[in-house]
C-alpha cells in the first residue's frame, strides 16, 4: 500500500531489536513468548511456564531489570537467565522538566535511533505520551514531528520501554517483600506482602513521534503487555490510539486492540485537510467518518476523540465549526472535539488562532450538544507540546551529543 510521506512507512519487520551481546532483551514480550524462550534455551515444560509467569511478574508488576534481584528464582537459576536473557530500558540521551511540570525524554535505542516520549501531570491523572515510530511519514504540514524523515518501526520492547522508564522516573514501582519458597507456585504470590503507592501515571495516549496503525502489530503487542492483569493491568479504558485516518486498520484496531481512539480531524473540508493532513488525498473525510462510525466498541460511555489543531484564518471559522457538527450528527458519532491551539515552531507556515476565536469556534460545538473542551498548551517552553515533538538533537552530531552527555554526567 503506498503511502504519502517520504519513505514506505514499514521497512524491515522487527520484533527484537538484537543485542552486540547475543542476549535476548525480554522487554515488550507476553509471558507464551518468554515461556517458549525459556523452553528454547533449555528448560523443561513445567519449569519453563512457571518462571515465565515468574519473571514476567518481575518485570511489569514490580519494575525488576535484574535478574539478581528475583527472591523467589533459585539462585543457581539466575546466572543461567542472566547469561541468556535481558531486561532493558530505553537509553535516555536527555532528559527536560518544563516550567509547569511536563516531563520530556530523548530516548535512543539500541541501534543508535531518536525518538520521544512525554508525561503531562494534573491533578486527577497523569498521561504518558508515547511514540510508535522513530520519526514520521505522514508530513502534517503544522507538525514538527511530521517534518522528520521515518526510519523505523518501533518494536513491543521499544514501546513498552517507555512505560517502564516512565514509572522508573516516577518511582511507582510496589515496594515491600514478597520472597517465596522456590517450591512455590507461581500462583501463591502473598499480594498482602507489599502494596503500590498512588500512581502518578494513569493514561496513555499513542500520540507521540508516528503513526500507530503504520506499525499495527507491534503496537497491538505492546498494549497487550501494558494491559495485562499480572502486569502493568492499565485498562483499555485508560489508553488512546491517535490516527491520522488509516482507514483500513481502523477497525482491525478496535477488534485486536480495543482501546480509545481518537483521528486526528484538523478540516472539515477536502482542500484544506488535503493541505494540512495528505493522508486524506487516500482515505477522504467521509470514508475516515464511516470508519470512525463503524469503530468497535465506540459509545457516549467510549467516545470518538477528534482532535482539531487551530490555525489561524485556516480552519477556524463559524462556519467550519457549524460544518464540523454537521458531520458529527451526519454519521450518528459518540463523539468529542478535542481544540488544540497550534504550537508554533520554527518554520511553520502557520499561526495559532486567536484566543476569542478559539473560544467562538468551541461555543458553537458546546451549543449543538457535543464536548468541545479547548486543550491547555502544555511543555512549549521545552517542545513537549501537541505537535513539537522533534527534537533539537537531531541538529547535533553524534560527537556534540556525546560531549554534553559526558558534561551533564561531571
Amino acid at each position: 500500500m503506498q503511502i504519502p510521506g517520504h519513505i514506505d512507512p514499514v521497512p524491515v519487520p522487527r520484533n527484537v531489536t538484537p543485542r552486540a551481546d547475543g542476549r535476548v532483551d525480554l522487554m515488550g514480550l507476553a509471558k507464551a513468548q518468554i515461556r517458549e524462550l525459556f523452553a528454547e534455551a533449555g528448560l523443561d515444560a513445567k519449569q519453563a511456564k512457571l518462571r515465565s509467569k515468574q519473571v514476567f511478574h518481575w518485570i511489569y508488576h514490580r519494575g525488576v531489570s535484574d535478574f539478581g534481584d528475583m527472591t523467589d528464582i533459585s539462585k543457581k537459576l539466575r546466572p543461567w537467565l542472566d547469561a541468556r536473557f535481558v531486561i532493558a530500558r530505553p537509553e535516555v540521551a536527555e532528559a527536560q522538566v518544563s516550567e509547569d511540570g511536563t516531563r520530556k525524554w530523548l530516548l535512543r535505542t539500541a541501534d543508535a535511533q531518536d525518538y520521544e516520549m512525554v508525561f503531562i501531570p494534573d491533578a486527577d491523572r497523569g498521561t504518558l505520551c508515547i511514540s510508535s515510530q522513530v520519526g514520521c511519514t505522514l508530513n502534517c504540514r503544522f507538525c514538527h514531528t511530521g517534518t522528520m524523515r521515518l526510519v523505523r518501526n518501533l518494536t513491543p520492547g521499544e514501546i513498552v520501554g517507555q512505560v517502564m522508564l516512565a514509572r522508573d522516573a516516577l518511582g511507582e514501582w510496589p515496594r515491600g517483600n514478597m520472597d517465596l519458597s522456590d517450591q512455590e507456585s507461581a500462583d501463591t504470590y502473598r499480594a498482602d506482602a507489599y502494596r503500590a503507592d498512588g500512581r502518578m501515571l494513569t493514561n496513555i495516549v499513542l500520540m507521540g513521534m508516528g503513526e500507530p496503525l503504520y506499525n499495527f502489530d507491534n503496537v497491538r503487542d505492546a498494549m497487550a503487555v501494558v494491559m495485562d492483569g499480572e502486569g502493568l493491568s492499565l485498562s483499555k479504558r485508560r489508553i488512546t490510539l491517535s490516527t491520522s485516518g488509516v482507514v483500513p486498520m481502523m477497525e482491525k484496531a478496535g477488534e485486536e486492540i480495543g482501546v480509545n481512539l481518537a483521528v486526528s480531524l484538523h478540516a472539515v473540508t477536502k482542500d484544506i485537510r488535503d493541505e494540512i493532513v495528505p493522508i486524506n488525498k487516500k482515505y477522504g473525510i467521509e470514508e475516515l467518518l464511516e470508519a470512525c462510525a463503524a469503530y468497535p466498541g465506540a459509545n457516549n460511555a467510549r467516545r470518538i476523540t477528534f482532535e482539531y489543531v487551530m490555525l489561524k484564518d485556516k480552519n477556524d471559522s463559524d462556519e467550519d465549526a457549524r460544518e464540523l457538527v454537521r458531520l458529527i450528527k451526519r454519521y450518528g458519532l459518540p463523539a468529542k472535539v478535542n481544540l488544540i491551539p497550534f504550537n508554533p515552531w520554527p518554520g511553520a507556515v502557520y499561526e495559532c488562532s486567536e484566543p476569542e476565536r478559539i473560544k467562538a469556534f468551541s461555543k458553537i460545538i458546546f451549543d449543538a450538544g457535543i464536548s468541545a473542551p479547548v486543550r491547555t498548551p502544555r511543555g512549549r517552553d521545552i517542545d513537549a507540546a501537541c505537535g513539537q515533538l522533534k527534537t533539537a538533537a537531531t541538529k547535533l552530531s553524534r560527537a556534540e551529543r556525546d560531549r554534553l552527555e559526558a558534561e551533564a554526567a561531571g
